[in-house]
């Protein structure tokens, strides 16, 4: 599973990507047919101005999840978490169908 992270309006440290890529990838445990996690990390103008978006991308459809906070590593938690509820419920569907 490739996980390509992009910073948007900022440059993020090393330290906020090395914790993006560790909670990201534990995601792949859910559904191994993962091929892909984009992650979009924003400042938005609001009070929580933090923003995450994940994009995971399995064979046949692309989840989508975005999560806003007040720092970058509670909307990665959030966001992860989201995300494999969402995933789990696609792998249902795929199985179930």
């Amino acid at each position: 599973m490739e996980i390509r992270v992009q910073s948007l309006k900022f440059d993020a440290d090393q330290k906020l990507l090395d914790f993006v890529e560790k909670k990201v990838s534990k995601i792949e445990r859910f559904d191994e047919t993962i091929t892909a996690v984009d992650v979009a990390l924003a400042l938005l103008e609001k009070p929580d101005n933090k923003s995450v978006k994940l994009q995971a991308y399995v064979p046949g459809e692309t989840l989508v999840i975005e999560r806003n906070a007040k720092s970058f590593e509670e909307a990665v938690n959030d966001a992860v978490d989201a995300m494999k509820e969402k995933i789990v419920r696609s792998k249902e569907k795929r199985y179930d169908a």
